[in-house]
């Protein structure tokens, strides 16, 4: 994959990578490790049940260093610049952690407001003191949704419209991010990516859940006709999108990061069943969550143009194969979670 820009990339030889045991950031984690390998890693996670410390267990333990913590915690962030924590001081920030959930966030905002907003300003802070390179990890969702039948997709110029308190909660750190790097001059760029799949992520998300279901002998559930489209991407093309907008990108900018994946619910639960040797109708419908979006859709063009990246992985049906190998093969590391899951569903009427 070439990723050719007009200056030479800048490698940061040391990363705090927070959120890096959830789903994306231990991604990430995995994608550094294998590719540059020269790169020290420090994670900060929190391991709330989201996160799990065994996601990052085939990382070689000379380039990783964990640190379990909350972002919120001012004291415990300034240690990371200010104590041993690897071969060299940190140099660059990747901002995974997030709380991340649409059903979670419309329950309780509460833990969203505080990780999502007050954390993400510990991190601007430290950041600034310590003059170190900031890239936020953001979402399509701050921009709220498209009509089925619109010709348009979300740039970097849409106007933020947020649906719900995740979304909300997500758009108000974009602001403090670009609040940071206008008013003290903070090294810092944005990404706002279209919806993952892959390994490592929990099953209370789309794609994890009807596998899993399917794996452990429950019918499929699909919220309302199916009918919301999402624009997927591999995560492992989010993850080189990332490194590429961290060493090579513009100070100051935000890339906006798809792959043209645009499909309804519905097509995808009937992709995972046809591919798992089911019935194409064999789910169960289930009320609608309040406030959902019902069109998310990337316009990848600056990224592409302006950093030379491109995604790897356009093939789907190739990535959904490989996911669901994946979570067929990792049984024990879903399981513990999966009823528990699924008990608060039921209750929810989902």
């Amino acid at each position: 994959m070439s990723h050719a820009a007009s200056t030479p990339a800048i490698i940061p030889q040391h990363i705090l990578v927070t959120g890096g045991a959830g789903f994306i950031g231990a991604n990430f984690v995995h994608w550094v490790a294998r590719n540059h390998p020269a790169t020290h890693i420090t994670v900060l996670d929190a391991l709330t049940y989201a996160g799990k410390r065994e996601n990052l267990s085939e990382i070689p333990a000379n380039q990783l260093t964990f640190v379990r913590g909350d972002i919120c915690d001012a004291p415990l962030v300034e240690s990371l610049f200010t104590g041993t924590f690897g071969p060299t001081p940190i140099d660059a920030i990747v901002h995974f952690a997030a709380e991340s959930h649409n059903d979670n966030s419309i329950l309780d905002a509460a833990p969203f407001l505080r990780t999502n907003v007050t954390g993400t300003y510990v991190l601007l802070e430290a950041a600034r003191r310590h003059d170190v390179r900031f890239h936020h990890i953001s979402t399509d969702e701050v921009y709220g949704d498209l009509a089925l039948d619109d010709p348009h997709k979300f740039t970097e110029q849409s106007p933020y419209n947020p649906s719900s308190p995740y979304s909300a909660s997500k758009a108000a750190s974009d602001h403090l991010v670009r609040a940071w790097h206008r008013t003290y001059g903070l090294r810092a760029t944005i990404s706002n990516c279209s919806n993952n799949y892959g390994p490592y992520q929990h099953v209370e998300k789309f794609i994890p859940r009807q596998i899993t279901n399917i794996l452990a002998g429950i019918r499929p559930k699909l919220y309302g006709q199916g009918l919301a489209v999402r624009d997927w991407i591999s995560v492992e093309d989010h993850c080189s999108a990332i490194w590429t907008i961290l060493t090579q990108g513009r100070i100051g900018e935000t890339y906006l990061v798809g792959s043209n994946g645009e499909r309804s619910n519905i097509d995808v639960l009937r992709m995972i069943l046809a591919r798992m040797g089911r019935d194409p109708d064999d789910f169960d419908h289930v009320n609608d969550r309040p406030g959902g979006d019902v069109r998310y859709a990337i316009d990848a063009t600056k990224i592409e143009t302006e950093l030379g990246w491109h995604p790897k992985y356009t093939n789907f049906s190739t990535g959904l194969d490989e996911t669901i190998d994946w979570y067929r093969t990792h049984t024990d590391w879903w399981m513990p979670d999966k009823t528990a899951t699924e008990e608060k569903y039921r209750r929810q009427g989902h």
